[in-house]
């Protein structure tokens, strides 16, 4: 079985019986793992990683900005991340600011209120009548 997309092989793991099992081949470079990019908040820095087949990923190790949707308004921006709030995997997570899938941060609101404005004419934010 595999997990995430990271083939674990069995090989270093005992037999069922508690025997050792006979390893019959080296180590693969597709099974390979990396080590987390634990993208902090800050000035954009992204780093390509060559993968299988010459293909290449981008590993955000910083990151201020990011796109996120208004579900109920059918309405995605491009905005600032403020803060990290919570984490469900960890406080230090939390704590550090670190962005994972997952991670509850806080936005910059203001491009939401202008295109709010723009849409219904309804100033958000204000009090009053």
């Amino acid at each position: 079985p595999t997990t995430g997309g990271t083939p674990r092989p069995p090989r270093h793991k005992h037999r069922k019986t508690g025997g050792r099992r006979n390893i019959h081949q080296k180590k693969r470079k597709f099974e390979m793992g990396r080590p987390a990019a634990l993208c902090k908040m800050g000035s954009k820095r992204v780093r390509p990683v060559r993968c299988r087949g010459g293909n290449m990923k981008y590993r955000a190790l910083r990151i201020d900005a990011g796109n996120f949707a208004w579900g109920s308004e059918n309405c995605a921006k491009k905005v600032r991340i403020l803060d990290v709030v919570y984490n469900a995997t960890s406080n230090e997570l939390v704590r550090t600011k670190t962005l994972t899938k997952n991670s509850i941060v806080q936005i910059d609101a203001q491009p939401y209120k202008q295109w709010y404005l723009k849409k219904y004419g309804v100033d958000l934010g204000k009090k009053g009548k």
